[in-house]
């Protein structure tokens, strides 16, 4: 039986030869999983049920399945979400769109705010937030019956149902206004690109969450046409988009009588979050 050092030396190699450009962080992840615990002693032999647990989840990841789908959970914003087939990971590029909307709710993060999040998926975006606003409410809503029930059991696991509710929707379709908060990252890849996506997105994310229509801005027409209602005065939206898409998106927004009120980069530099008021 190879201790936890043997097994993470050996994996990595495997992973190596298999192509991963992360192969060392993805054993270290797979065997602390598999052992369920972090930074194990690199000198403990591993038992037999993590070994076989680890050469599942090694024959999982050589075909291409990510390591946090294998895991079934990723933090984000230092919470825990469990992962089902129909959410994306919470990716931490995503936290951006978080930060922004607590830097523009500054001065109001004590208030009884109502939130609305649009293709909650993990409800990541949601929980995280609600976790910094203490008196706000929020509601969740994916086109996914199993995103939405995935999003609840977040909730639970993060302390969190009592202010928060989730259910099966088609975007905006029988919502009442009010929202001090809209937030979204909504599915914005162009139909035709799907299948040139790398292997762990193209087999493994959910394509209802990826496919954006034809140029990717599907979604964001809806909300053009639909959020300036939904908000309460003073309410802000705040959007993830996909490369380039920032002039695409705030005209559509222009044109459906929202203001722009600035952006913000992730952490690669790329314009990842949207901010619009009512104009």
């Amino acid at each position: 039986m190879p201790t936890v050092r043997e097994a993470r030396r050996l994996l990595a190699q495997r992973l190596i030869q298999a192509g991963s450009e992360t192969a060392g962080l993805d054993a270290r992840l797979l065997i602390e999983g598999s052992v369920g615990a972090e930074n194990p002693d690199p000198d403990m032999v591993l038992p037999a049920e993590a070994l076989a647990r680890l050469r599942g989840f090694a024959a999982r990841r050589v075909a291409g399945e990510p390591v946090w789908r294998i895991l079934g959970e990723r933090e984000f914003w230092g919470l825990p979400f469990r992962l089902s087939p129909a959410t994306l990971e919470p990716r931490p590029d995503s936290e951006t769109i978080v930060e922004a909307a607590l830097q523009e709710l500054a001065d109001r993060r004590g208030e009884a705010l109502k939130l609305l999040d649009l293709g909650t998926g993990t409800g990541c975006l949601l929980i995280a937030l609600l976790s910094e606003l203490p008196q706000a409410t929020g509601i969740g809503i994916d086109l996914s019956e199993e995103a939405s029930l995935t999003a609840a059991a977040n909730a639970a696991l993060n302390g969190l149902t009592d202010r928060v509710s989730f259910r099966q929707g088609n975007w905006t379709e029988g919502l009442t206004g009010g929202f001090d908060l809209i937030l979204s990252n909504p599915p914005y890849i162009p139909s035709a690109e799907i299948a040139g996506l790398s292997v762990e997105v193209r087999e493994h994310d959910p394509v209802l969450a990826l496919d954006g229509g034809e140029d990717g801005l599907g979604p964001y027409r809806i909300f053009a046409r639909t959020l300036p209602a939904l908000l309460a005065p003073g309410g802000l939206v705040v959007f993830e988009i996909g490369a380039g898409q920032g002039p695409d998106v705030i005209a559509l927004m222009r044109a459906g009588g929202l203001e722009f009120r600035g952006s913000r980069n992730d952490l690669g530099g790329h314009e990842r979050a949207l901010i619009f008021a009512l104009a």
